[in-house]
């Protein structure tokens, strides 16, 4: 237990120092005055008709966004866990791209879809950007992915035959997957939706772009009050609601994996995934390839046509001035910038995942372990303005002057890549057979060396596709890095969301041609992962 604490050091004082530190300093300077602590404030919010209403559409809009993704998701996750079919790999990380794109991207290739002058509207006279299906639709695009490699991932390692005795003994199509395969999924089921409402329940740049002035979360109203009405107590109260509600939907998200690694084996999935028989399973795969191609394509393609528009390669080619005035850079070398703060992110949050997936191994570690388990997802929950905005503030002094620092991007990024390195490798370290560590120290092996010798061979590939899928997620993140980001050093997500707030057709184009790069720098990345990938594990 003392080693397992020992590993635990390293990333508690990493969350303790870049989380957790930042998110109480700005907390403290909106509740706290030469009076004392400002408690009262939060009866003054809560009671305010605006706020209700936003807490209100806030948790409704999470549910039936939810409810959403679940019902188009899940026969995606059946077809990618059972099915073997040409082009498999490739579909797999087409669906994946959009969950590592910046959210203020998704929201602008669905403005482009289903707003004034898009697709929709050009094509048929349909416009949904004054409603909330742009919102829902959009959130389904961007967790597709979450509840195909969660549930998929365990579908995938259930034994088929289990169903396929149900059936001999009489059981229809129907009945055998109700009582035998749902069971088994129900975990897996509760841990996606969980991690999608929590998604959901957070958003911020789809629900800005799409809501406009009518829709707001929790995550955008805590923006307009930190940044446009600059009330830092109120931006506070609802940053502590949003916390306690994180904490919570994480607490019961902890509980769920633990279940459902308890049914994890260590055996080659890809036998249970074989080409699909009869016209019902080919029925099933064109319907899923259809939903994918219309709800996740569509929208990629509307990207890239945007980003050529009628001036062929112009917008491309104005990416290397910097006579717009938006930057002090040329915009073109926003893809260098991120490209270095994502390594650095990835190498940083590959270290501290790692020594946290590892102390986290034992199932029957104590309570203080465990709950450490759940408090490593949290920034993917808490409000990433207040992180952002509370890096500012609070990491302004020696020895922790950083605001000048270039690594101040790369650690923020590196607090969203943790969470999926360890969701990453903990299933697998957790598969490991124990008694070949205990096989290794009999022979005279110190720990190091039967980590080394034992663990590494089987975990290698999970960490290469943790660190592909933290360098992703690093080259997307947006809702801290905008606070910090210096202008002439901006990133991807960061120059995209400045070009869209000018006007003018040149900043539409350009945005739209550095969002087509951004998306095929992830869609590559990911392809790669693919070919790592081991479908041991399908989680994030």
């Amino acid at each position: 237990m003392a080693a397992r604490l020992a590993l635990l050091a390293v990333p508690a004082a990493f969350f303790a120092v870049f989380f957790a530190y930042p998110v109480a300093a700005i907390v403290a300077r909106g509740l706290r005055t030469g009076e004392g602590w400002q408690l009262g404030r939060f009866a003054e919010v809560l009671a305010q008709p605006d706020v209700r209403q936003v807490l209100w559409f806030t948790t409704w809009q999470a549910l039936v966004s939810t409810a959403l993704t679940l019902l188009i998701a899940l026969p995606g996750a059946h077809v990618f866990a059972r099915y073997d079919f040409p082009g498999k790999q490739l579909l797999r990380a087409v669906v994946t791209v959009p969950f590592v794109l910046p959210t203020v991207v998704v929201g602008s290739a669905f403005m482009a879809l289903t707003g004034r002058g898009g697709l929709l509207h050009e094509w048929w006279g349909v416009r949904l950007d004054t409603t909330v299906w742009a919102i829902l639709l959009a959130h389904v695009f961007f967790n597709y992915a979450v509840v195909v490699r969660t549930v998929g991932g365990l579908w995938a390692q259930l034994d088929p035959r289990q169903e396929e005795a149900a059936r001999m003994l009489g059981a229809s199509p129907g009945a055998a997957w109700r009582r035998v395969t749902l069971p088994a999924l129900a975990p897996a089921v509760a841990a996606a939706a969980l991690m999608v409402f929590l998604f959901t329940f957070t958003s911020f740049g789809v629900v800005q772009i799409l809501g406009g002035p009518a829709f707001s979360t929790l995550e955008v109203e805590i923006y307009r009050q930190t940044t446009e009405v600059f009330d830092l107590s109120t931006a506070a109260v609802l940053t502590m609601i949003q916390f306690v509600a994180v904490g919570a939907i994480l607490a019961l998200h902890a509980w769920t994996v633990r279940r459902r690694e308890s049914t994890l084996r260590l055996v080659d999935a890809s036998v249970t995934a074989r080409r699909p028989r009869g016209a019902r399973q080919w029925a099933l795969l064109g319907a899923v390839v259809a939903t994918v191609a219309v709800l996740l394509v569509a929208p990629l393609a509307v990207l890239v046509q945007r980003s050529f528009g009628g001036a062929g390669l112009d917008y491309y080619r104005a990416l290397t001035s910097e006579d717009n005035g938006v930057f002090l850079v040329a915009p073109v070398e926003a893809v260098g910038n991120s490209l270095q703060y994502a390594l650095a992110a990835t190498a940083i949050a590959v270290v501290i995942g790692g020594l946290a997936a590892v102390a986290l191994t034992r199932r029957d570690a104590g309570r203080l372990v465990r709950g450490f388990d759940a408090l490593l997802m949290l920034p993917l929950g808490v409000s990433a303005v207040t992180v952002g905005f509370g890096f500012l503030i609070a990491l302004d002094q020696p020895p922790l002057d950083l605001r000048a620092s270039w690594i101040l991007v790369p650690l923020a990024q590196a607090l969203v890549g943790v969470p999926f390195v360890v969701r990453t490798m903990l299933p697998v370290l957790r598969a490991v057979d124990v008694r070949l560590r205990e096989a290794a120290a009999v022979l005279g092996a110190s720990p190091w060396r039967a980590w080394r010798e034992v663990d590494l061979p089987m975990v290698r590939r999970a960490l290469l596709i943790a660190a592909g899928f933290a360098f992703a997620v690093s080259l997307g993140e947006f809702g801290a890095t905008v606070f910090i980001a210096r202008p002439d050093n901006p990133t991807l997500p960061v120059a995209v969301a400045r070009l869209l707030g000018r006007p003018g057709e040149l900043n539409y184009g350009q945005a739209m041609a550095l969002s087509t790069v951004l998306m095929i720098v992830c869609a590559a990345a990911l392809l790669v992962l693919e070919r790592l990938r081991t479908d041991r594990t399908g989680e994030f």
